[in-house]
């Protein structure tokens, strides 16, 4: 428990988005669900007139059971625990929330517009990205990381149910913003960083915009 309660103080972050990922499934799974569920589910077609569904489809889960929360609970707190103490508080849940939104994007340019996704797979793969981009820049053997990445991804082609465009679009995201990260680590290259962030959002506002107007 010891351990427990010191890896949740030194990445906070990603105890309160886990425990706030909890609290909306329960409120999805109570007698008032629908009320949940059909206000944060995303789908392409709402993207005109209801973009904020774009990240709030990241904090819903399926509904029918707990394997899914369950296990996008698990793989984020991994991450999590370790990215968040690296990266800090701030540009973690940036790159959490960032990676959301790019799997929507994704979803958008990649899928049948009027089928809705929930859950945080493209927050997790975005961690998966990001991760994958610290050890290469440490110098590690991304070899496990790697094979991680390519299984997960692999697994949305051969099992009904998984977006694996917001899986890509997702994973591209975290890649691209801990490429911004590690190209920007010292202090006399914050506003860089900072620029480079907001230039990952105009790219992904941009895409968002283009993709809805072919639609008119």
């Amino acid at each position: 428990m010891a351990l427990s309660l010191k890896s949740a103080k030194a990445a906070p972050v990603t105890s309160g988005l886990l425990a706030l990922n909890l609290l909306i499934w329960l409120g999805q799974i109570s007698p008032l669900g629908y009320l949940f569920t059909n206000q944060l589910f995303f789908a392409p077609l709402f993207a005109p007139f209801e973009p904020w569904r774009m990240l709030t489809a990241g904090f819903v889960h399926d509904w029918s059971g707990p394997l899914h929360i369950l296990f996008n609970s698990y793989a984020i707190w991994i991450f999590g625990r370790v990215l968040e103490p690296m990266l800090g508080p701030v540009r973690f849940l940036a790159l959490y929330l960032t990676s959301i939104i790019g799997g929507s994007v994704a979803v958008m340019w990649l899928s049948d517009p009027s089928i809705p996704v929930v859950g945080a797979s493209g927050a997790l793969f975005g961690l998966m990205g990001a991760y994958f981009v610290v050890i290469r820049v440490g110098g590690g053997n991304a070899t496990q990381i790697f094979t991680l990445i390519a299984i997960n991804f692999g697994l949305g082609f051969f099992v009904s149910g998984i977006s694996w465009e917001g899986h890509l679009g997702g994973l591209i995201t975290g890649l691209a913003i801990a490429g911004i990260y590690s190209q920007t680590r010292q202090a006399s290259q914050r506003v860089q960083q900072i620029f480079g962030v907001f230039l990952a959002w105009g790219v992904l506002y941009g895409l968002t915009m283009l993709k809805i107007s072919s639609w008119f």
